[in-house]
């Protein structure tokens, strides 16, 4: 394990945690829907309480991401608009957006499988988590089933060009 600023890098030489493999099957439904490849699930106490994909264009909706889809699945699951004590498990590192979003909600911990130093903002572009006005920090752990999503990824967009 290398740790990189607040992100801790995670080996995958072991098979990939089962919350990991059911974002990375969101992700492969986004991809069958004309949608970038990304999934997200929500886990409390090892149950998961919601699992989404990528759909703006499906919805017109370009906060449609796969982790606000998540979040907002699992705050109606839970009754509450605060996700303390909750996983989430995405398929790419979150934008800025997104990992507003994972701050608002009280987010426990983030593991998410491959960086995305485009658009991403836990270790790259704004690093949210690192700012001096972050209101919540989760713990945050990249590189889980880093291959299998950048797969599917590069598939995706390969296939777009």
């Amino acid at each position: 394990m290398a740790k990189r600023a607040s992100v801790i890098v995670m080996s995958t030489r072991w098979p990939l945690p089962e919350p990991m493999r059911l974002a990375l099957a969101q992700a492969d439904a986004a991809a069958q829907a004309g949608a970038v490849p990304v999934g997200a699930v929500i886990t409390r106490d090892g149950t998961v309480i919601a699992a989404a994909h990528n759909g703006p264009r499906d919805s017109h909706d370009p906060t449609a991401h796969a982790e606000i889809c998540a979040i907002r699945q699992a705050a109606a699951a839970l009754g509450r608009d605060r996700l303390d004590g909750c996983d989430l498990w995405v398929t790419l590192e979150p934008c800025a957006m997104c990992a507003g979003a994972v701050m608002h909600a009280r987010i426990a911990r983030l593991y998410y499988a491959a960086s995305d130093p485009k658009g991403g903002a836990v270790e790259h572009g704004a690093r949210l988590f690192e700012q001096a006005t972050t209101l919540h920090r989760p713990e945050v752990y990249g590189g889980i089933g880093e291959a299998e999503a950048a797969g599917q990824l590069r598939a995706f967009f390969r296939e777009r060009r």
